[in-house]
């Protein structure tokens, strides 16, 4: 936990009080006593410092001043065939780490149609493997998620209005594509929207509907990646090539 997430809603008159799972680890892991300072930020609002005015049994309270900067959300959307629930809390954390804006969860030939009435889906229960990740990253803007059950309603109606913004459109496929890099001019200025199906691919339908809408498809290589592998392998690379430039002609 890199930094202190808290609600804006719980903080009254600048002071909060934690006794959840945030104010032990100021207790135990950082060891925090009155006077120190720690760093926090408002959900979904600018980041900035707290200091710690007591420490009890019960918990910590804070007085707060978040008048540092609003983060910036990411320039990366993902498009994520639904995987298994058990798979999908990884991913939640790890893209709310690696920095998405919004995150579409969808249908798609091969996803097994219990996954939509897994409890994970309530916004409740997947919330806070979004804030984890956050905190991780140092970031406040948490992932903006919606669930998707039909697919043809979404690559049909719903896409088009979503990757309005999204000039760069890429799909992830097994087969004889280009590698990403491949597929990119660098570096990388303009936001991007990446989809990624299940295990085992989307098939040739859904491939071809994506490209309908001016999606790229390209390959990870030989190797064939679980989804949870997968996520955080493109999300990394694609950031990477946000900061690289082409080589100077020669």
């Amino acid at each position: 936990m890199n930094i202190i997430l808290l609600d804006p809603a719980e903080v009254k008159d600048n002071r909060v009080f934690l006794n959840d799972r945030r104010g032990d680890h100021i207790k135990k892991v950082l060891g925090a006593a009155p006077g120190d300072t720690l760093r926090t930020g408002l959900i979904n609002g600018p980041m900035g410092t707290s200091r710690v005015l007591r420490v009890t049994s019960e918990g910590v309270e804070l007085e707060t001043d978040h008048s540092g900067p609003l983060p910036q959300r990411p320039p990366r959307d993902l498009i994520l065939a639904l995987p298994r629930p058990i798979m999908l809390k990884r991913i939640f954390s790890q893209a709310a780490t690696l920095g998405i804006d919004r995150i579409f969860l969808i249908n798609a030939n091969r996803v097994e149609k219990s996954f939509f009435s897994a409890s994970l889906l309530e916004e409740a229960n997947f919330h806070p493997h979004l804030l984890h990740g956050l905190e991780q990253a140092v970031d406040t803007m948490v992932p903006l998620v919606s669930i998707h059950k039909r697919f043809r309603p979404f690559i049909e109606d719903s896409l088009p209005k979503i990757m309005a913004n999204c000039p760069i459109r890429l799909v992830a496929h097994p087969g004889d594509f280009p590698l990403l890099v491949q597929c990119l001019s660098l570096p990388i200025t303009e936001k991007t929207i990446i989809a990624i199906g299940p295990e085992g691919g989307w098939v040739n339908y859904e491939i071809s509907k994506f490209q309908q809408q001016g999606f790229q498809p390209f390959s990870m290589g030989k190797r064939i990646l679980r989804v949870d592998t997968a996520v955080p392998a493109l999300l990394s690379q694609l950031e990477l090539l946000r900061h690289i430039n082409p080589p100077a002609d020669s």
